[in-house]
C-alpha cells in the first residue's frame, strides 16, 4: 500500500499541542503484485473515527531502518536511534500512543529506574495530575521538547548523568557468570582442606560417614545457596553480597549488624588464608634447611610480603584480580587431576610401605566404616565445614557482575555441584586407595602363616600391626600430606596448596572491601562513612583495602588464629543463617514485591536452612557462637537504636503489614467491652507542629493506650488546596515520628472547616479503631471571627454529638496556634545556613589563599576583615533574634510545651458535674498514670443539696471506691445554682452584648427584618428562656477561681447546647466565662454511654 506525503493526509491541519500526522511509512508508492504473496505486517492502526484517517500503517521486514524520518510541521527530523518516550516500537518514532491523540506514556523500564541507576537514566511519566487536569495551554510537540514531556524537566538526575558520563569513558569493567561467580566459588570452596585434611577426615569418620559428613556441609550450603539465588533474582542487586541482599530483604538492623561482622569475617579470613600458605612455604624451607630466622617469624614475614602483594594485585583492579584467579584455577585443576592420576599409576614399594595401594576393594571395605580416635562425629564435621563455605564469594561482587541477576544463581549453584562431587571423588579414591595406619618401613613385611585377622594391609603383603602398639607416621590417620604421596607428580600438590591458599586470601581481599563499601555507602554507622568513597573507572574501595590490609597484617602479626578461626566460622555461618532467614520471612510475609524469578526455593526449606546453620554454629564451637550472637545483637541494638533514614521495603515493613491487618480484622469481630474502653482521639491540631499543646495533652492519655489522629481540614479553591494536602502529607508524618508522638496524620480537603470534620469524623480509623472522641482547642478569637466561622466550629461540635463522640474542648490562657513563631524560627534558620555558608566559602578562600607561596602572606589582613564582616552578621542575626521573641511573646513558646514537661506536686481538679458515662473522670485518671503526670493527685467536684451534702459525699465515696480510682479529695458543692455577684454577670452581659438583636426594644417590622438578616444574634426571648443556664456559667467561674485556681489541670464537664434552641453566640459566651482566667482546663463531655464499670465480667 502507499501514500503520499500530501497535507491531505493530516488529521487535523490546525495546530494544537500535539500535532498528528499520520506517517507514511511505505518506502515504495508503487504497489507490486508482490504484496499479495508476502502481505504487509500490521504493527499500529490509528484509532480516529474518520473514514479518511482510518490508515494501516505498515513495516517490510528488512526495511525498518528507511522508516525513521518523520514529518512535522514542515520539518523533517532524523531519529537519533533512542526510543521515544510514547513508542511502542524500537526503532520508529511515533508522536502518539498508538497514533493517539493523548499525552499518556506506554510501559517503558526507565520509568521504572531508580535515580542513579547505572543501567539507564530513570524518567518520569506524565502525572496524574497533567492528564487528568485540563492543558494549560496549546504546546506543539517538536524534537526538542520530547524528553521534557517525558521527563518533566528535560534533564534526568544528576547522579544519572555523572553515571552516564563515567560510563561513557569506556570505564567499567563487568565480569560474566563464569570469571565473576563460578571460579571465584570454586576457588573460595576448596580450600587447604582438600589437600592436606580431607584424607584424615575419612580416615576418622570411614568412607560412609565421610560422604555423610560432605553431603550435611553440602546440604547447608546448597539451601543458603538457593536462598541467595532467590534473593539475588528479586530485583536488581548492587554491590555489597550478603550486606546487601539481607539488609534489602531484613532492613538495616539485620543488614547493618551483619554487613560489618561479615566484612571482618573476610578481612581476618585474609590472614588466616595466608598463614596457611606461608606454613606450607616454612615447611619446604625447613626441610630444605633454609629458615630465615624461625619458624613462627618465618611465617610473620612470609605472610606479609605475601599480603602486600595481594594488595598490589587487588588495588590494580578488578580486571588483575580477575585474571589472577584465573591462572590460580587452572593450577588448582591440574593439581586435582594429578590427584586423580596417581591414583592409577602403579605404586612403588616405598608407597606401599607409607600405605598407598591402588584402588583395593579389601582397602575400600576396611575404610567404609567409622575408626574415631580421640573425634567423634561432629568434632570431625566441624574440622570439615569451613571446606565448604565461600559460596557467597561471586556475590560479594555483585556490583561487578554484568547481570548478577542471572550470574549469582547459575555461577553459584554450579559451583557447589563441582566441589561438591571433587570432594566425594578425592574422599573416595583415597579412602580406597592408602590404608588407614602405615609404618613406611619397606621390611614391614607379612611373615608366612601370619594370620592377618581381616587386615587388608596384611592380605596385601605388609605388617602394619605394630602401629597398635606405637604411633605411626604414615597413613590416612597419620599422614597429612597423603595427597602428596599418592599424585602422579608430589610438587604440584604443593602447587595446588599454594593455589588454594591465595586464590581464596585474594577472594576474601576483594570480598570484605567491597561488602564493607557498601555497608559504609548506605551511612549506617555513620562514623564509617570515610570509607564509601570509590575510586577509578571501576569505584574500587582503595579505603577499605587499605584498612582490609591492615586488619590481615595485625592478625598475621599476631599468630593466634587457631583461637579466631572458630568465631570467623561463625561470622559466615550466621551470615547464611540471616540469608535463608530472609528468604523464608520475605516469602512468608507475602509481599507482592516478592517476585523472585528464580523459582526453585521452598520458604521452609530455607527455614530449616537457617536453623540448621545456627546448629551447625554450635557444633563447631559453642562459645564462638554465642560470641557471635552477642556481637550481632549489639549491634541490632545500636542500629535500631540510631534509626537510619532508610526505607529499602524490607519483608520485615510487608510483615508488620500482614500482622497489623490480621489484628484489626482479628479485633473486629470482638465485641466492644466497657473494660477495654479507652478515649480514641481525633485531634484537630490543623498542622501537628503549630499546635503542640494542644497534641501533648491528648497524647498524655492516648500514647500507648488508644489511638490519635492529628487531622487538618484545607479549604478554599480545591486544586490548590488538594496539591497542598497531597504535599504535606508525608512531612507531618514524619514531623510526628521525629518527636516521638504516637499518632497518626489525616487530612481532607472541603469546601468549609465543618464539612471537612464531618468526613473525618465518619471515615477515620479501621474496624475497631476507630475514634470515640473529639478533641479540639476552644476557639479564643470567637468574638472577632465571622457568623460562618462560629457556625462551623459549633456545627462540630453538634456533628460530634450527632455521630455519638464524646467532645474535649481545651483551653489554655496564650492559646495553641504558634504557625507565626515558626515562620519566625524558618526565618532565621535560613539566615544561619547563609552564615555557615559563608564561613565555608571564607576557609575555601583562606586555605587557596595560604596555598599561593608568598601570597600567603597577605591571608592574615583579608582573614580579618572578613572575620569583622561575619562578627557584624552574627550581631545582626542576633539582634533580629531578640526583636522577634520580643515581638512573639516568649510566653506563648512556653506556653506550647507547657505538657512536654514534668508536672510538679500538685492536682487536676476534676469537676464531674453531670453523668456522662465517665469519660470526665477516666480521662484525668489516665493521665495520673503517667510518669509526667503521677505525681499530682485528683480532686472531686460534684454538685449537690446543701441539706444532703455528708450524704452526696459518701455516695461519691462509694462510687469511686467501686471504680478503684484513687483520689485525694471529695468536695460536695452546694451552692452551685446560686446567682453570681453583680460583677460576674454585668462582665458577661458586656461580653454578649454585641451579639444580641434586643428586638423587644423595636417594633414588629423592624425586629422580623433584623432576624431574617442577622439569624445568629442572640434574641431577648433566647436569652430569658437560658437566663438560668448563663447564670450556672457564670456562677461556675466563680466556685472554679475560688478552689481550683491553683491546679495544675482542670477538668470539668461541658455544658450542651440544644441543636437549633441554644444560638451559637450565646454558647461561645458560655465556654468564654465558664474557663476565663483559669489553669489549663478541659471541658469534657462523654457520648453518655459507660465508659467505667465496677463488674468484673
Amino acid at each position: 500500500m502507499s501514500m503520499n506525503n500530501s497535507p491531505n493526509v493530516f488529521l487535523d491541519p490546525s495546530p494544537n499541542r500535539f500535532q498528528v500526522n499520520v506517517i507514511n511509512e511505505s518506502h515504495d508508492n508503487n504497489a507490486t503484485p508482490q504484496e499479495d504473496a508476502d502481505p504487509p505486517h500490521y504493527e499500529e492502526t490509528s484509532f480516529t473515527e474518520e473514514a479518511h484517517g482510518r490508515h494501516r500503517i505498515s513495516h517490510r521486514p528488512g526495511n525498518r531502518a528507511l522508516y525513521e524520518n518523520f514529518l512535522q510541521n514542515g520539518d523533517t527530523v532524523k531519529s537519533d536511534g533512542n526510543l521515544h518516550p510514547y513508542d511502542t516500537h524500537s526503532n520508529t518514532y511515533y508522536l502518539k500512543t498508538f497514533g493517539h491523540n493523548t499525552v499518556d506514556a506506554v510501559p517503558n523500564i526507565d520509568y521504572y529506574r531508580n535515580t542513579g541507576s547505572i543501567s539507564g537514566a530513570k524518567m518520569n511519566r506524565p502525572s496524574l495530575l497533567e492528564i487528568h487536569e485540563q492543558l494549560a495551554k496549546n504546546i506543539a510537540v517538536n524534537p526538542g521538547s520530547i524528553e521534557r514531556v517525558t521527563n518533566g524537566d528535560g534533564t534526568p538526575g544528576d547522579e544519572a548523568t555523572a553515571n552516564k558520563e563515567e560510563e561513557s569513558k569506556g570505564g567499567f569493567v563487568k565480569f560474566g557468570w563464569v570469571k565473576g561467580v563460578l571460579v571465584r566459588c570454586m576457588l573460595n570452596i576448596w580450600g587447604v582442606m582438600l589437600f592436606i585434611r580431607l584424607s584424615w577426615i575419612v580416615g576418622q569418620a570411614g568412607i560412609g560417614l565421610g560422604v555423610v559428613i560432605i553431603l550435611l556441609a553440602t546440604t547447608v550450603t546448597s539451601i543458603t545457596g538457593l536462598s541467595t539465588s532467590a534473593i539475588a533474582t528479586n530485583g536488581f542487586v548492587r554491590g555489597g553480597g550478603a550486606y546487601y541482599l539481607i539488609s534489602r530483604s531484613l532492613g538495616p538492623e539485620f543488614g547493618g549488624s551483619i554487613g560489618l561482622i561479615f566484612a571482618f569475617a573476610n578481612a581476618v579470613a585474609v590472614a588466616m588464608y595466608v598463614v596457611g600458605f606461608a606454613e606450607t612455604v616454612v615447611e619446604l624451607l625447613k626441610s630444605s634447611g633454609a629458615l630465615m630466622v624461625d619458624e613462627s617469624n618465618d611465617i610473620r614475614i612470609i605472610g606479609s610480603i605475601t599480603v602486600v602483594v595481594l594488595l598490589g594485585i587487588s588495588m590494580a583492579g578488578m580486571e588483575w584480580e580477575a585474571k589472577a584467579q584465573v591462572i590460580l584455577l587452572v593450577i588448582l585443576l591440574i593439581a586435582i587431576a594429578n590427584f586423580f592420576i596417581g591414583t592409577v599409576i602403579p605404586t612403588s614399594n616405598e608407597k606401599k610401605a607409607r600405605g598407598f595401594f591402588n584402588y583395593q576393594a579389601s582397602i575400600f571395605a576396611e575404610n567404609f566404616g567409622p575408626d574415631f580416635r580421640g573425634e567423634g562425629f561432629f568434632s570431625v564435621f566441624a574440622i570439615f565445614f569451613p571446606a565448604a563455605t565461600g559460596i557467597l564469594a561471586g556475590a560479594n561482587i555483585s556490583g561487578d557482575l554484568e547481570d548478577p541477576q542471572a550470574a549469582i544463581p547459575k555461577g553459584t549453584m554450579l559451583a557447589i555441584l563441582i566441589t561438591t562431587v571433587a570432594y566425594l571423588g578425592v574422599a573416595i579414591c583415597v579412602a580406597a586407595c592408602v590404608v588407614r595406619d602405615a609404618t613406611g618401613n619397606i621390611n614391614d613385611t607379612v611373615v608366612s602363616g601370619m594370620n592377618c585377622n581381616g587386615s587388608s594391609a596384611c592380605t596385601l603383603g605388609y605388617d602394619f600391626s605394630s602401629c597398635k602398639a606405637q604411633e605411626c607416621h604414615y597413613g590416612l590417620m597419620n599422614n597429612f600430606q597423603v595427597m602428596s604421596m599418592v599424585s602422579g607428580f608430589g610438587p604440584l600438590i604443593t602447587a595446588g596448596i599454594f593455589s588454594a591458599t591465595l586464590s581464596s586470601a585474594l577472594a576474601s581481599l576483594v570480598s570484605a572491601p567491597k561488602v564493607f563499601q557498601a555497608l559504609c555507602k548506605d551511612n549506617i554507622y555513620k562514623a564509617l562513612h570515610f570509607f564509601a568513597k570509590g575510586h577509578g573507572k571501576n569505584n574500587e574501595p582503595l579505603r577499605g583495602y587499605v584498612l582490609t590490609f591492615i586488619i590481615a597484617m595485625a592478625f598475621i602479626l599476631i599468630a593466634e588464629l587457631n583461637t579466631i578461626a572458630p568465631i570467623i566460622s561463625n561470622f559466615f555461618l550466621a551470615s547464611y543463617a540471616l540469608i535463608n532467614f530472609s528468604c523464608f520471612h520475605a516469602s512468608y510475609a507475602k509481599s507482592p514485591g516478592w517476585r523472585p524469578a528464580f523459582k526453585y526455593y521452598n520458604m521452609w526449606v530455607s527455614l530449616f536452612g537457617a536453623m540448621l546453620c545456627c546448629g551447625v554454629m554450635f557444633v563447631i564451637n559453642w562459645w564462638a557462637a554465642l560470641i557471635t550472637y552477642a556481637i550481632e545483637l549489639f549491634l541490632y541494638i545500636y542500629v535500631t537504636y540510631k534509626k537510619p533514614e532508610v526505607n529499602w521495603g524490607s519483608s520485615a515493613q510487608a510483615l508488620y503489614y500482614v500482622n497489623a491487618l490480621d489484628s484489626a480484622l482479628e479485633l473486629t469481630a470482638v465485641e466492644d467491652h466497657v473494660k477495654n474502653f479507652r478515649p480514641q482521639c481525633i485531634v484537630l491540631t490543623g498542622g501537628p507542629m503549630t499546635r503542640p499543646a494542644l497534641l501533648d495533652i491528648t497524647h498524655s492519655f492516648t500514647k500507648n493506650n488508644g489511638l490519635c489522629i492529628c487531622c487538618q481540614v484545607y479549604t478554599g479553591p480545591r486544586k490548590l488546596c488538594v496539591k497542598e494536602m497531597n504535599s504535606g502529607m508525608a512531612k507531618k508524618q514524619a514531623w510526628l515520628t521525629k518527636n516521638k508522638r504516637k499518632a497518626f496524620y489525616a487530612a481532607v480537603a472541603a469546601d468549609s472547616f465543618r464539612d471537612g470534620v464531618k468526613s473525618l469524623l465518619q471515615a477515620s480509623g479501621l474496624g475497631r479503631m476507630r475514634p470515640n472522641t473529639l478533641v479540639l482547642g476552644f476557639k479564643t478569637d470567637w468574638r472577632d471571627a465571622s457568623a460562618v466561622q462560629i457556625e462551623n466550629y459549633m456545627g462540630v461540635i453538634h456533628d460530634a454529638f450527632d455521630f455519638e463522640l464524646g467532645v474535649v474542648i481545651v483551653r489554655i490562657s496564650q492559646g495553641f496556634d504558634i504557625s507565626q513563631v515558626l515562620q519566625v524560627q524558618e526565618e532565621l534558620e535560613k539566615l544561619e545556613q547563609e552564615r555557615l555558608a559563608l564561613e565555608a566559602t571564607i576557609q575555601d578562600n583562606e586555605f587557596e589563599e595560604e596555598s599561593h607561596g608568598i601570597r600567603g602572606l597577605f591571608g592574615k589582613a583579608r582573614k580579618f576583615n572578613i572575620t569583622k564582616h561575619v562578627t557584624k552578621k552574627d550581631s545582626s542575626i542576633n539582634t533580629i533574634q531578640s526583636m522577634h521573641v520580643g515581638e512573639f511573646n516568649q510566653r506563648l513558646l512556653e506556653a506550647s510545651n507547657q505538657f512536654k514537661k514534668k508536672q510538679g506536686k500538685g492536682t487536676i481538679d476534676v469537676w464531674w458535674l453531670f453523668d456522662d458515662g465517665g469519660l470526665t473522670l477516666l480521662i484525668p485518671y489516665i493521665l495520673t498514670m503517667r510518669k509526667k503526670w503521677k505525681d499530682c493527685k485528683l480532686r472531686i467536684f460534684t454538685g449537690g443539696k446543701i441539706n444532703r451534702i455528708e450524704d452526696e459525699k459518701l455516695a461519691m465515696t462509694s462510687l469511686l471506691s467501686k471504680f478503684r480510682i484513687k483520689y485525694a479529695d471529695i468536695k460536695i458543692i452546694g451552692n452551685i445554682n446560686m446567682k453570681p455577684n453583680k460583677e460576674s454577670w454585668k462582665f458577661f452581659e458586656e461580653m454578649i452584648e454585641p451579639y444580641r438583636l434586643h428586638e423587644s426594644c423595636k417594633d414588629l417590622t423592624t425586629a422580623e427584618k433584623l432576624k431574617r438578616e442577622t439569624p445568629w444574634k442572640i434574641t431577648d426571648a433566647e436569652l430569658e428562656a437560658f437566663k438560668e443556664k448563663s447564670y450556672r456559667q457564670v456562677r461556675l467561674n466563680e466556685l472554679l477561681q475560688e478552689h481550683s485556681r491553683a491546679a495544675n489541670l482542670l477538668v470539668l464537664s461541658l455544658p450542651v447546647a440544644r441543636k437549633g434552641v441554644v444560638s451559637d453566640h450565646l454558647y461561645m459566651a458560655w465556654l468564654e466565662i465558664l474557663s476565663k482566667n483559669l489553669p489549663p482546663i478541659l471541658l469534657v463531655r462523654g457520648n453518655h454511654k459507660n465508659v467505667l464499670t465496677f463488674y468484673s465480667k
